[in-house]
């Protein structure tokens, strides 16, 4: 098997993003390393021209640049899409149409649609999935593309990525990972707002519990202090129009109103609960 030099490890670590406007919850958050050794990108090219990629056939089954990884089980697509040397990606993508090499994992099982959400390359997971690569392989973590663009905040990737996933929407949002949190959950948790809206609007249970404790994106916005979020939460459940939060906090502090906020919304996932 032909393996790829490594030089400089490269991390992909999302675990220094804080949440906006709260606390961290007490689940241990998801980790996203790519596991690669760094590629300068002239090595990386030269790597690409030895192993002399076929431009026009495309039929072949084998070949020697597919089968080529490195110590960490990265491919050169996964290679090509770290370094985002887009145009040797898209080459490689175009000779691999349904074909197993798309969703070759690597030894963090991340595939190359993961590494793409990941370095926020909408173009190359367009790509990628309109030439068969797997939406629904997850990573050591438990989570798939969609689960990363939603704890990245990425509303270019969650767009391509929903648009072309229709089929299996409904799954994927509702399909927790190994910390128990789906797609809604993890927007929430980051404070994403639009993303919330935008699931729910696609059809997420507003209801669905997350498997640490049992808690719904609505106790996870008060546990997070998200006075912002527990409102809109709100709203979507009762079905009102988006309050003018704006107004709101003018009459009184910010500092009395998220408490009265938490409060009211402590009340009503009481009576809510009564009638789940």
């Amino acid at each position: 098997m032909y393996r790829v030099s490594n030089h400089n490890q490269m991390d992909y670590n999302l675990d220094n993003m804080e949440p906006k406007h709260g606390k961290m919850l007490p689940c241990q958050e998801d980790r996203f390393d790519s596991g690669v050794d760094s590629l300068k990108e002239d090595e990386l090219a030269n790597d690409f021209e030895e192993l002399r990629l076929p431009s026009e056939d495309h039929s072949q089954e084998y070949e020697p640049w597919r089968t080529a990884v490195t110590e960490d089980g990265d491919t050169l697509l996964h290679l090509a899409v770290i370094h985002e040397a887009t145009e040797h990606a898209v080459q490689m993508i175009k000779l691999s149409h349904h074909h197993p090499f798309l969703n070759v994992q690597n030894h963090q099982r991340q595939t190359a649609l993961h590494l793409a959400v990941i370095t926020e390359q909408a173009h190359l997971v367009d790509r990628l999935l309109k030439a068969g690569a797997d939406p629904l392989l997850a990573d050591d973590s438990g989570n798939t593309a969609l689960h990363i663009a939603c704890k990245k905040g990425s509303l270019a990737c969650f767009g391509v990525i929903t648009q072309n996933c229709q089929r299996h929407l409904t799954s994927m949002a509702s399909f927790p990972n190994y910390s128990g949190h789906n797609c809604l959950h993890l927007a929430s948790i980051n404070g994403y707002i639009s993303l919330v809206d935008s699931l729910v609007r696609l059809g997420a249970d507003i209801n669905a519990q997350e498997q640490c404790s049992g808690r719904t994106a609505l106790h996870l916005a008060v546990d997070l202090q998200n006075p912002t979020l527990v409102c809109r939460l709100l709203d979507l459940v009762t079905g009102e129009k988006p309050r003018n939060l704006s107004t709101e906090s003018s009459r009184i502090s910010m500092d009395g109103w998220r408490d009265g906020c938490i409060i009211y919304s402590s009340v009503l996932l009481l009576q809510i609960s009564e009638h789940l």
